[in-house]
């Protein structure tokens, strides 16, 4: 049985991504349009293009955590090792030089890759590590519940400091003499610097999770023996993993593009001064996730890790959409700040889930090769939530850009406000019943992961 020191440490390690995530999908957009200065439609292309590379950059990374053997264990050295890089160029992610757009352009693209690249470095070692903290399916869930918690605790504190320095900016003059709306308008030396805030944050959290667990299971002491090839020909032909993955984009298809159009929301349909800010709406939400992640493990018990994910992706898509037909009111805000916390809390009832049924993956995986791959096997997730918050990106600065967005307009057009009405409803929602048709087909029950950790428990007793 682990420490309760070790879960809230473990914790500390997504809380740490989860800041930099959540101003990834929320706010890198709306930065690269109206801040850095790259037409929407560039922008998008950035978004998914810079994917491809991700799709070979996630299962490399799980192969080589896989085969790395330190004092310290296969995956928590890469918390120490990547935690500075990850501060560093993340801060220079939001940093916009003094070039030509040509070169911006470039810039921005070498930015995003070596972001996403130490992001993998850290990310899909971290998730790995919950294959090997506990042997015990249902500690694993408690360990994933601790992770999301803080990872919204973490998104909380992101969006906060987005929200003062939201506060802090709006109603002053910009270098044009136009008066600042919000964060979109600010000048890009203050955006680097709420992001160099959030960096050091990182950082630290980083390098507590590492000093403060432990990984409990290993090979004892073997060094692996089975090559790439067989570790990827076994990956690619194990359904459930799929069916995962496909899960996973989903869901952060149906996260991003809901962030990421909540600031173009707040601004265009609901005007200069709304009752509450996109950035408290946003922060409305991490808190309602939270209340989500304590429901995960007691109806996970109830109703297997499978339905109640399932049933959790089915009715946010189904919240969402209600959001289209809200009136542009006083009234209407009250109810889009109840379908928030509504869909927010079954967001939050989900996503410690999933990383437990990849756990749960890697473990039947193990049992039927007889060696880990976890690190493989987790780096789906790393590849899931990339894929479906770059897709989301995509999706919404192309969806933007087709509908005829233009940043410098006083009021969009007809089918522009639509457009954007559309993106935070009945568009993400297609993402979370997409999800959920995967998990229609997944295998592994309760019933089930108890046959194999039992089998697992024999098998390596026995090695």
């Amino acid at each position: 049985m682990a420490k309760l020191s070790e879960k809230i440490a473990y914790g500390f390690g997504d809380m740490a991504s989860s800041m930099f995530w959540k101003i990834f999908s929320y706010y890198l957009p709306i930065f690269y349009s109206d801040v850095f200065g790259l037409k929407p439609a560039h922008a998008a292309t950035l978004l998914l293009v810079t994917k491809f590379y991700d799709a070979v950059s996630d299962p490399v990374m799980g192969l080589i955590a896989d085969r790395t053997h330190s004092k310290w264990g296969k995956y928590r050295p890469w918390l120490l090792w990547m935690a500075l890089p990850f501060a560093l160029i993340g801060v220079a992610s939001f940093y916009v030089p003094d070039l030509g757009y040509e070169a911006k352009h470039l810039y921005a693209y070498l930015m995003y890759i070596l972001m996403m690249t130490v992001y993998t470095a850290v990310n899909v070692p971290y998730g790995a590590m919950l294959g090997v903290v506990s042997a015990d399916s249902r500690e694993k869930s408690v360990f994933s519940s601790y992770r999301m918690f803080f990872a919204y605790i973490g998104s909380f504190v992101a969006m906060g400091i987005f929200w003062l320095f939201e506060k802090k900016i709006i109603g002053t003059e910009g270098p044009s003499g136009r008066i600042i709306r919000g964060v979109g308008d600010a000048a890009p030396l203050q955006w680097t610097a709420v992001v160099a805030i959030v960096a050091g944050l990182c950082a630290v959290l980083f390098l507590l999770c590492f000093a403060l667990t432990r990984e409990h299971v290993t090979e004892n002491g073997e060094k692996r023996t089975a090559s790439v090839s067989a570790d990827i020909k076994a990956l690619l032909k194990n359904s459930p993993w799929w069916l995962l993955l496909g899960a996973g984009i989903g869901q952060l298809l149906f996260s991003s593009l809901r962030g990421g159009a909540a600031a173009y929301y707040f601004a265009n349909i609901l005007g200069e001064n709304p009752l509450v800010t996109c950035s408290v709406f946003l922060l409305l939400g991490e808190v309602a996730q939270m209340a989500g992640v304590t429901l995960a493990v007691p109806l996970s018990g109830s109703l297997g890790k499978r339905n109640t994910f399932l049933f959790s992706l089915l009715g946010i898509a189904l919240l969402s959409c209600g959001i289209y037909f809200l009136p542009d009111t006083r009234a209407g805000m009250w109810l889009l700040l109840l379908l928030q916390v509504l869909v927010c809390v079954g967001i939050g009832i989900g996503s410690p889930l999933i990383w437990s049924m990849f756990a749960d993956v890697a473990d039947a995986s193990e049992l039927e090769h007889g060696t880990l791959s976890t690190g493989l096997i987790f780096s789906s997730s790393s590849m899931a939530q990339k894929a479906g918050g770059a897709l989301g990106g995509f999706l919404l600065l192309m969806i933007l850009a087709y509908a005829g967005y233009d940043k410098d307009l006083a009021i969009q057009g007809a089918g522009t406000l639509r457009a954007i009405k559309a993106l935070m409803s009945f568009i993400p929602a297609i993402g979370a019943v997409l999800g959920a048709a995967c998990l229609c087909f997944y295998p592994y029950t309760t019933q089930r992961m108890k046959e194999i950790q039992e089998a697992l428990k024999k098998q390596r007793e026995e090695r």
